[in-house]
């Protein structure tokens, strides 16, 4: 029974931003667990290391790396080319890839930084799924995976318009599932709290900071990347098969009271 709930062998997975942080812990587990992968980031020197990082800890070779920038949409179809060439179809995607020029308020942003963020974190992940969706359909079945942020469910003086374009991934999440859910593919979002990552850095990377969410965290530690190999592999595979268009939080309980 374990076994056959989180089986991932006839899986082929399409991950963004991959190649360190949530993303590459993501790609671990699911490598784990024998799926094939594409894994994708901006660097490719950088996601050939990983490549060959994630084949020595799993023992699974099919591992595929190709750079490219989310940021770019004219070149999104390269990406999924790539991914049908090595994988013969996609059922799984999780869209992992996020940007934030920006730390400040929303009434002094750019219209370019405001695009970026808006344009990476959300239109570039319909892109995505719209370019392999349709083999989706055909098939009958798929599971979508975006990373949003617990950033979406309260406002920021200094991150507003990440957080901003983290709301409307959910929104895109629950608007999708509304649309492909007939067709067998589920959609859901991954809501992380402070995680300990280059990402995120900035913010927890001092004794006070580090401090101050330890004590607004029931669990009282801050969030660490391996912390995200479960539910990747849960909703990758079939025993999430019931579960569509839902935002889970993975913060250590600090968003319960939200």
């Amino acid at each position: 029974m374990r076994n056959e709930l989180f089986n991932l062998s006839d899986k082929r997975v399409l991950i963004t931003g991959a190649s360190k942080g949530m993303g590459k812990a993501m790609a671990t587990a699911l490598l784990g667990y024998g799926a094939h992968v594409v894994i994708s980031s901006r660097k490719q020197e950088q996601l050939e290391a990983c490549a060959q990082e994630l084949k020595e800890s799993t023992g699974n070779d099919k591992v595929y790396p190709y750079a490219f920038n989310m940021s770019n949409e004219n070149e999104m179809s390269s990406l999924t080319d790539f991914a049908f060439d090595r994988l013969g179809y996609i059922d799984v995607i999780v869209g992992n890839a996020g940007v934030n020029p920006y730390y400040g308020s929303i009434e002094e942003i750019s219209s370019d930084a405001y695009q970026k963020i808006m344009n990476t974190n959300v239109y570039a992940n319909l892109k995505l799924v719209n370019l392999i969706s349709p083999s989706m359909r055909k098939r009958g079945n798929g599971s979508i995976i975006f990373t949003s942020s617990i950033g979406a469910f309260k406002p920021s003086t200094g991150l507003g318009a990440y957080n901003m374009s983290k709301l409307s991934l959910l929104g895109l999440t629950r608007n999708l599932a509304a649309e492909l859910g007939p067709f067998g593919i589920r959609v859901n979002s991954i809501c992380p709290g402070l995680i300990k990552t280059d990402f995120a850095k900035a913010i927890w990377d001092s004794p006070e900071g580090e401090k101050r969410a330890k004590s607004d965290i029931p669990l009282g530690r801050l969030g660490e990347i391996d912390d995200f190999k479960g539910i990747a592999v849960y909703l990758a595979s079939d025993a999430s098969s019931y579960m569509t268009g839902q935002a889970l939080t993975i913060c250590g309980g600090s968003n319960m009271w939200t």
